[in-house]
């Protein structure tokens, strides 16, 4: 032990969700903690993202509403046991959800604010036993960055940087149909104009979920370093006993006396991964953090550790509108293809899925039909004048070089249309019809769009009789393309129900854990509902940190 430049009890490698998680539930028993972020700023992948956490039976629902029994019935209806999907199983499903409304106690004892996502998000397999059709998840409420001190500008910058909750936002594109969402409209303006005056920094979504650990962390003696990325883990008699970092850049070795928690997010941004893992996938259609290269998926690797379900990925169907690079986070597509009027063709034109289906499973249909990649969604004059497309409504208030650079397609007809989008008019013209004779029989008979409450839940609530069904039959016609992006990648390392890191032989790699998405995913290969990454990895953060402080059952 010699050898290291400095000591602490509890060595955690990245900044996302569970890293603060881990690192409070340590400082509440006494013990020494540093979180170790690569990049110049905190937060992690969690902080670009919606920081929704799906928590079933948690505290903010109401009594009776849901239970452990109803949660793992789901879980285990909507996930298996899959050979093939090793990061989960029915006893590390059942330790999550009994763990989780706990986590959420313990965060709130630490100052910690946090709320109901929401009284509808519904799961996102609802119709499956044990669904919910009401909402399991938990937020944190907005949060001012001027409460962070000098730590303010270190915070990464979140999704929606303002004063609303993100449900509450999503509710914005259907203002005019409703004099509440209007106040709501005009009451979160008004804070926003009020902020600037007096000098708040408002955010919401993941950022304010990570901004409101942070303060708390850094109250309790979390010791946090931005720019100090891990190089290397040290293993000594098939032990984790610390890292090598960078500190003025020079190589830094930290020894962890109790363990090491991995939580440095995933590997969308490493293309050479990428074309092994999940070929037909690009690191620029991730939203992803520019940290997320998978270094420490290779470094517990290279230690023997096992990756598993790594061509799994969160998927974010998107489009990528005219100066996309530029943006902070692209256009996002699943709620525009669930609205009536609209619907998502392969590139031959032939419709293949219910456009209302999880945006993960969204993604993996896309990628697997082979034809798919790109798709395009079609939608009529009706539904452009009604919904959000790219940030704005009505055809009038698309930008010019929309059309300019062909990016929006529009057409007469069908016919013509296809022929700018290079379908098979034939084919593009018996989706529109199929879909269209089904309207007036007021079901999708091929992919049970609208059946599911989720389904409904992407649609226009103001929509009768069903939010997502509508005919698509008033020229022109509009096209744009659908690519399968991603909030992150959903594979990682294998481990137990404590969250240590496994070997092949099924033994654990003694004082090393890990959680979040550098881990194989504890849901398997689906994702059940929203905030299935950002639960499970503050759940197993948190838990990994009670077990290497050998707490067992003790109260904290």
């Amino acid at each position: 032990m010699s050898n290291f430049d400095e000591t602490f009890d509890w060595v955690v490698v990245g900044s996302g969700a569970g890293s603060m998680s881990s690192g409070m539930l340590m400082r509440q028993a006494g013990k020494s903690v540093v979180i170790l972020e690569k990049t110049e700023f905190f937060g992690g992948t969690t902080a670009k993202s919606g920081g929704v956490m799906w928590i079933p039976n948690n505290q903010f629902m109401d009594p009776g509403e849901d239970s452990d029994e109803k949660a793992i019935t789901y879980l285990d209806a909507v996930v298996g046991d899959d050979s093939d999907a090793p990061g989960t199983s029915h006893e590390k499903r059942l330790a999550y959800i009994q763990a989780g409304p706990k986590m959420v106690d313990f965060l709130l004892r630490q100052g910690v604010a946090l709320e109901r996502g929401s009284k509808f998000w519904p799961d996102y397999y609802d119709n499956l036993p044990g669904g919910c059709e009401t909402s399991r998840t938990v937020v944190a409420p907005p949060f001012n960055r001027k409460e962070l001190g000098p730590w303010a500008r270190k915070l990464r910058l979140g999704m929606l940087e303002m004063p609303v909750k993100l449900d509450d936002g999503m509710q914005f594109a259907s203002m005019k149909h409703s004099w509440g969402i209007k106040l709501l409209f005009a009451k979160t303006a008004f804070k926003v104009v009020m902020g600037k005056l007096t000098g708040k920094m408002w955010t919401t979504a993941g950022a304010c979920l990570q901004g409101r650990m942070l303060k708390a962390g850094l109250e309790k003696g979390v010791d946090v370093r931005l720019e100090s990325p891990v190089k290397e883990l040290i293993i000594e008699h098939g032990k984790a006993i610390g890292v090598v970092t960078v500190k003025d850049g020079k190589p830094w070795r930290i020894a962890a006396n109790l363990g090491v928690l991995v939580n440095a997010g995933g590997f969308a941004h490493n293309q050479a991964m990428r074309d092994k893992y999940m070929p037909g996938t690009r690191s620029e259609w991730s939203v992803t953090p520019e940290g997320d290269t998978g270094d420490m998926h290779q470094e517990m690797e290279r230690i023997g550790g096992v990756l598993a379900q790594m061509d799994e990925m969160v998927g974010f169907p998107g489009s990528l509108t005219p100066g996309w690079e530029k943006q902070y986070v692209f256009t996002g597509m699943q709620a525009v293809t669930a609205k009536p009027g609209a619907i998502l063709v392969d590139q031959a034109g032939v419709r293949y899925m219910n456009e209302s289906c999880s945006y993960e499973l969204y993604c993996e249909t896309m990628l697997k039909r082979g034809n798919a990649n790109p798709s395009w969604a079609i939608m009529d004059a009706s539904f452009m004048e009604e919904y959000a497309l790219g940030g704005s409504v009505g055809i009038k208030k698309k930008p010019k070089d929309w059309f300019d650079s062909g990016y929006l397609k529009v057409a007469d007809t069908i016919e013509e249309l296809a022929g700018k989008i290079g379908a098979d008019p034939a084919k593009l013209k018996a989706s529109v019809n199929r879909w269209n004779d089904m309207m007036a029989r007021g079901a999708d008979e091929d992919f049970q769009r609208g059946v599911r409450y989720y389904d409904q839940y992407l649609g226009d609530p103001f929509h009768k009789p069903n939010p997502t069904l509508g005919p698509l039959s008033k020229g022109p016609f509009y096209a744009v393309e659908v690519i399968p992006g991603d909030v992150s990648t959903y594979g990682g390392v294998v481990t137990d129900i404590n969250s240590r890191v496994v070997k092949v032989d099924g033994s654990v790699i003694e004082g090393l854990y890990s959680c979040g998405v550098s881990t194989a995913s504890p849901m398997g290969r689906v994702y059940p509902g929203a905030g299935a990454s950002v639960g499970p990895s503050m759940v197993f953060g948190w838990i990994a940190a009670r077990h290497a402080a050998g707490l067992g059952n003790q109260a904290l």
